[in-house]
């Protein structure tokens, strides 16, 4: 029987790709979609650039609530013992 951790281990893992990826499209998408443009036409949050702020300083602050989120209702904790009779199924 298959140990149940490397199923769990595998979903976590994919679940971070799956957050870095969003994190770089958020990063990206305002960074590039906002700053594609002349700087005389920037508009202005807390005196930094509106692409700046939101895919450098409110993206940060995003997904650290997310990712805090994904770990308190998405992360399973195991145990790393090999002898933990209730993950190997034993």
């Amino acid at each position: 029987m298959e140990d149940k951790r490397f199923k769990i281990a595998h979903r976590e893992a994919l679940m971070g790709v799956a957050l870095v990826l969003l994190n770089f499209a958020i990063w990206y998408g305002f960074a590039y979609g906002l700053g594609n443009k002349d700087p005389k036409t920037y508009t202005y949050i807390l005196g930094f650039p509106a692409w700046f702020f939101y895919s450098c300083i409110a993206g940060t602050i995003f997904m650290i609530v997310l990712i805090i989120m994904v770990l308190k209702f998405f992360f399973t904790e195991v145990s790393l013992d090999e002898e933990d009779e209730e993950c190997t199924g034993k």
